[in-house]
C-alpha cells in the first residue's frame, strides 16, 4: 500500500508540473480602448480650445487626478481643483494633440503623450512644449486623466 501511495504522489506532482508549466494563451481584447483614450485626449483638447483650459481640465480630471506644475508640490484632488478653478484662461488659447500612448491589457489604464500650443489671444507668437497624461477608465467607459504634467520648450 505504501508503494502505491508512493506512486500516486509522484504522479500527483508530475501532473501538476506539467499543467503548471504550459503557457497560456494571451487574452484578446475585443475593445480597443486605446482609441477610446485617443479620442478623449483630442475631445478634451477640443473643449480647451471651444470652452477655455478651466473648463476642460475640471471635465476631464478625476476626483483623485494629480497635477505636476512647475515651482510647485504636486496637487493632488482638492487642492488640484482648486488650483484649476483659481486660473484664469481668457488671454491665452492651450490646445494639443496627442502622438502616441498605450493602454494595459486590462482597458483600465493608459497613457498619452504629445505636443501642446499655447497661444496669447492678443498676440501672434506661439509657445510648444510637451505634456504627458495617465488616464484611467470609468466604469461607464469614460476616461478621466489621474496625472498630468507638461514641459515648456521645443528644440
Amino acid at each position: 500500500m505504501n508503494i502505491f501511495l508512493k506512486r500516486g504522489s509522484v504522479m500527483l506532482l508530475v501532473a501538476i508540473s506539467i499543467t503548471s508549466c504550459t503557457t497560456k494563451k494571451p487574452v484578446e481584447i475585443s475593445v480597443d480602448y486605446k482609441s477610446g483614450m485617443m479620442e478623449a485626449d483630442r475631445a478634451f483638447s477640443k473643449m480647451s480650445e471651444e470652452k477655455g483650459i478651466k473648463k476642460a481640465l475640471m471635465h476631464y480630471i478625476d476626483d483623485k487626478g494629480v497635477l505636476l506644475r512647475p515651482f510647485s508640490a504636486p496637487l493632488v484632488g482638492g487642492n488640484a481643483v482648486d488650483f484649476i478653478s483659481q486660473g484664469n484662461d481668457t488671454s491665452y488659447l492651450f490646445t494639443w494633440e496627442p502622438s502616441g500612448g498605450n493602454v494595459a491589457t486590462s482597458g483600465d489604464m493608459g497613457y498619452t503623450y504629445g505636443i501642446y500650443s499655447r497661444k496669447a489671444k492678443d498676440k501672434d507668437t506661439i509657445l510648444y512644449g510637451t505634456y504627458t497624461r495617465i488616464w484611467k477608465r470609468l466604469e461607464n467607459g469614460k476616461w478621466k486623466f489621474v496625472l498630468e504634467t507638461g514641459n515648456e520648450g521645443i528644440e
